[in-house]
């Protein structure tokens, strides 16, 4: 079928999941190049939207919160033919069917969108066996579209990184291997503080450079924790933006991290990434590894009997760090 003309995508959420949804704008701007696609997002992940070659236009949900009763009005500008809820949210959905979009697709398990949508798809995030990228093609059902293999998908991201500016470049030490450490993570199990600790004293400083990165308050928490002392680190905690932290992220030879905004950002990018993960539902490496032509994963215990149950578990902090210096560039 021919697809709408003006495809509004909404996820206003966070980072990680942002990067997961680029695939869908590849995958129709594939099907028809023609259309257009504006991200409906919150407005600190704009950049990166930005940075997708499949993305025609952002708008924030903090615009639209502002705008009030006049939220309706400013998507009708738009001139959107198609609004689809990756990331549902109940005000965004009863704007759209007050802005009178015509084709409204959200999934059915969200009560609100009985109201408010007039496509919906049935199906379940919560117990699937499908990555997160690919469960968010479920909403392209009503376009006639179908959910790609897993494969398929890192090369429909068109994530370009942008250029590093004067002050990130100069961050970087051109005779050594560059590598992020992201130490700690918003939620899900983390690899553990100790672990970063030992795995920066474990990297030759003769060879390797080591930039820690992370926001204002979680370098609050890292820095009373990990040996910044050491000659080799370059802690740029709480001081890049987020367009400054993806050109640094596209200037590096690698990128440690549980499953976080960066880490999905690095692997997109084609950098090589190292994912730490536990087994536990549903934030198991099945949903959400990072999607990308050099990404890797490691977990400790692939049958983890509690992450099986459902029962919190920390087997992830027991990943060697050996296990991470044998896939750091040589």
């Amino acid at each position: 079928m021919k697809l709408p003309g003006t495809i509004i995508l909404s996820r206003p959420d966070n980072l990680g999941d942002a990067v997961l949804t680029l695939p869908m704008a590849g995958a129709i701007k594939k099907r028809s190049p023609g259309t257009r696609i504006i991200a409906l997002v919150k407005r600190y992940t704009e950049p990166l939207w930005r940075q997708c070659t499949h993305v025609d236009g952002t708008i924030a949900l903090e615009v639209l919160q502002a705008a009030g009763v006049n939220a309706p009005d400013q998507l009708k500008k738009l001139g959107a033919d198609a609004i689809v809820h990756v990331f549902p949210q109940r005000e965004v959905a009863q704007w759209a069917k007050q802005a009178g979009i015509p084709w409204r697709i959200g999934t059915s398990h969200r009560l609100w969108h009985w109201g408010t949508c007039n496509k919906r798809v049935h199906f379940s995030r919560k117990n699937s066996d499908l990555h997160e990228a690919q469960l968010n093609f479920e909403l392209l059902a009503p376009f006639g579209m179908n959910v790609p293999e897993l494969q398929k998908l890192s090369p429909l991201m068109g994530l370009h990184l942008p250029e590093a500016d004067v002050a990130v470049r100069h961050l970087l030490r051109p005779d050594k291997i560059n590598v992020i450490l992201h130490p700690l993570k918003v939620t899900g199990a983390a690899w553990g503080l100790p672990n970063f600790g030992e795995l920066m004293r474990s990297m030759d400083p003769a060879r390797y450079h080591v930039l820690l990165t992370g926001t204002k308050a979680e370098a609050e928490v890292y820095r009373k924790a990990l040996p910044l002392e050491l000659p080799h680190i370059t802690d740029t905690g709480g001081t890049l933006s987020l367009e400054q932290l993806m050109g640094l992220i596209g200037k590096v030879d690698a990128l440690v991290a549980a499953s976080t905004g960066p880490l999905h950002i690095a692997a997109a990018a084609g950098i090589r990434t190292i994912g730490l993960f536990n087994m536990r539902r549903p934030l198991h490496p099945g949903r959400w590894a990072p999607l990308g032509p050099d990404a890797h994963v490691l977990v400790q215990d692939p049958g983890c009997p509690q992450c099986k149950r459902g029962q919190p578990c920390d087997c992830i902090t027991r990943i060697p760090v050996a296990r991470v210096l044998e896939l750091l560039p040589e």
